[in-house]
């Protein structure tokens, strides 16, 4: 168990690997497609740095407001391969270590995060209510014109996790390598009985 303080340094990511197991604390952003959309197809950076910082690829549930005070209900991860055609120019763009989702991402995102020393983390889905109860606090939103599932929400964490790294900065990818395993061993199973 491998346990990170928001905002990583290079060195800490580089030194993960596919398969460790990860509780991350500090301040983290969650955005999915229109995020991703704004920044890389749009060009518009958010008013916060999310250098050595985290994303997770979430459309949280928040009541209340900035006048009253924002609360994370429920955080469920979102496919990560949806994000697959902008994470490379999202991760060059902003600096950002850590991309936290659902499954795993291809071989653009490996190459970027071998790259730029970033990492992608796999949480599981169906545990959105557990992951709100990790949000200490919800700092604020940006780009609530996209509409609450799809702006960018600034979280702050406490042991968010357990969280599995499916691509390392070596450009290693978990998924792909057990596709390759998986599609081997059914082979050999069909050369076997058939």
């Amino acid at each position: 168990m491998i346990r990170l303080t928001l905002p990583v340094a290079e060195k800490e990511v580089r030194a993960l690997r596919t398969g460790d197991e990860v509780y991350l604390s500090g301040r983290l952003v969650a955005g999915r497609d229109r995020v991703h959309e704004r920044i890389v197809t749009e060009n518009i950076l958010p008013d916060i740095s999310l250098e050595g910082g985290a994303v997770f690829h979430a459309g949280p549930i928040v009541k209340g407001d900035a006048e009253t005070g924002f609360e994370t209900l429920a955080i469920g991860p979102t496919t990560s391969m949806r994000m697959e055609n902008f994470e490379a120019e999202f991760i060059a763009k902003t600096g950002v270590r850590l991309i936290i989702g659902k499954g795993g991402m291809g071989m653009r995102t490996a190459a970027a995060c071998k790259k730029y020393g970033a990492a992608h983390l796999m949480f599981a889905g169906g545990a959105a209510v557990l992951a709100a109860e990790r949000i200490t606090k919800t700092e604020g939103v940006i780009w609530d014109d996209l509409g609450m599932p799809e702006a960018m929400w600034v979280l702050d964490a406490e042991s968010l996790g357990p969280l599995i790294v499916t691509i390392d900065a070596e450009g290693n990818n978990m998924f792909e390598e057990n596709k390759k395993k998986f599609a081997a061993a059914k082979e050999a199973a069909l050369r076997k009985y058939l």
